[in-house]
């Protein structure tokens, strides 16, 4: 088939290879000058397990909070009815995992896909031989043992499916991470050797790269304006003369929603931002070995290389590109707190603010519309990076007609 792919961040750009592997016709429209600019430039990092993930599922590793001088999910002066509507479903949503002493099936399809994505990574780096930055080992850490407490539904989640994960001790903590500082509390941590963290620009150019090999092409500088259904196909409107194709994959972020409206589909979709801090490694007895989070500020700590990235925060309804004062502030709270003297604070620091795609319940949408030839990957908020490689797959087995190796159960537009 002749295929178009609206959207080159990750979820794009493995959406592309994967069609163009199975022999489509592949075309990617981007409205950037180039792949993974936007939401994908400078992500926490994390790859897997997918629930924990901070701001992968509302309320899963933390209750709700968006009042107060240490609100985890900050509110801006510019809400509109779409931004409230959503603001009301993700409370819900995270008192049903809050009060719940079971997964909650967004929960459980969370952690299925970013299990089978986790895989195909894996299996896609093997085969291309992409190099890129990554490490191996995850520690959740638990300040109180009221951290412990609200984490049980997601360990229960993991284990459920198979996810090794060991609840240990702060002593065993820091022998497994010895840069950990002696000096902030630490009740405990949840380890699991099997998690990773990777950089996400780097995998997505790596990956377009092979995409291109493979036939598919890059039409970037161009932005998508409108989709249109014609008796030969879906038309994509915003070059100079309008394509037709016979199937449509938006892949679009947040952009998406505006894009489904005029064709009768509302999905609760906003921009979550989040930031990002990368500095220079400064002392490497004194900084991660692989991937720390900070359960209660929801922030995650990883090592690039010969760069540390704190990343983290959560901000609804704040236009702009610079970010929040009290973010940025925890941010370097959380790096100075457990890893104090591992990053070089003064000087080359990267500060970065991207638009997480979110839905409310927190998994994505993936898979056939509704609407005749155009199909969806889209809403992975802070999990693009650590469900990508799963999502393409199981979307190019879709639009082949065939049944994906992963469920796609909880993952349909039809469930808002």
């Amino acid at each position: 088939m002749n295929i178009a792919i609206v959207g080159a961040g990750i979820v794009g750009v493995t959406t592309a290879y994967e069609l163009a592997r199975d022999g489509h016709s592949v075309s990617v429209f981007e409205a950037r000058s180039s792949a993974a600019e936007e939401a994908s430039f400078a992500t926490g990092a994390l790859l897997a397990p997918g629930p924990l993930v901070p701001w992968a599922a509302p309320g899963a590793t933390q209750g709700p909070s968006v009042w107060g001088a240490r609100a985890t999910l900050r509110l801006g002066r510019a809400l509109s009815c779409t931004d409230l509507d959503w603001l009301r479903r993700w409370r819900r949503a995270a008192r049903a995992y809050a009060h719940s002493a079971t997964p909650q099936p967004p929960l459980q399809a969370l952690e299925r896909l970013a299990r089978y994505s986790h895989a195909r990574l894996h299996a896609l780096s093997d085969a291309l031989e992409l190099q890129f930055e990554r490490s191996t080992g995850m520690l959740l850490l638990l300040r109180t043992p009221a951290d412990a407490t609200a984490l049980q539904p997601v360990v229960q989640a993991l284990r459920d499916a198979g996810t090794v994960a060991h609840e240990i001790d702060a002593d065993a903590a820091r022998r497994i991470e010895p840069g950990l500082s002696s000096e902030t509390p630490l009740a405990g941590a949840l380890h699991l050797p099997g998690g990773e963290a990777g950089n996400c620009r780097q995998f997505a150019l790596l990956l377009r790269q092979a995409a291109q090999q493979l036939g598919a092409q890059f039409h970037f500088n161009t932005r998508i304006t409108a989709l249109a259904h014609t008796p030969a196909g879906v038309q994509v409107q915003g070059e100079a003369t309008a394509r037709r194709f016979d199937a449509v994959v938006l892949c679009a972020g947040v952009a998406s929603a505006a894009l489904l409206r005029p064709l009768g589909l509302r999905l609760p979709l906003v921009a979550l931002h989040g930031c990002s801090i990368s500095a220079p490694l400064r002392e490497a007895l004194h900084a991660p070995h692989s991937a720390v989070v900070d359960a209660r500020h929801q922030a995650s700590i990883v090592r690039l290389g010969q760069r540390v990235r704190v990343s983290g925060g959560a901000e609804l309804g704040r236009r702009g590109t610079d970010p929040h004062g009290a973010t940025l502030r925890m941010l370097y709270r959380v790096l100075s707190d457990w890893f104090p003297g591992g990053a070089q604070l003064s000087g080359s620091l990267q500060v970065w603010r991207g638009a997480r795609p979110t839905l409310p319940d927190g998994p994505p949408v993936v898979g056939a519309s509704g609407r005749p030839g155009l199909w969806l990957n889209l809403g992975h908020g802070a999990s693009g990076w650590t469900l990508a490689c799963g999502s393409a797959r199981a979307l190019a087995d879709a639009v082949a007609g065939r049944a994906p190796d992963v469920s796609l159960d909880g993952l349909d537009a039809q469930r808002f």
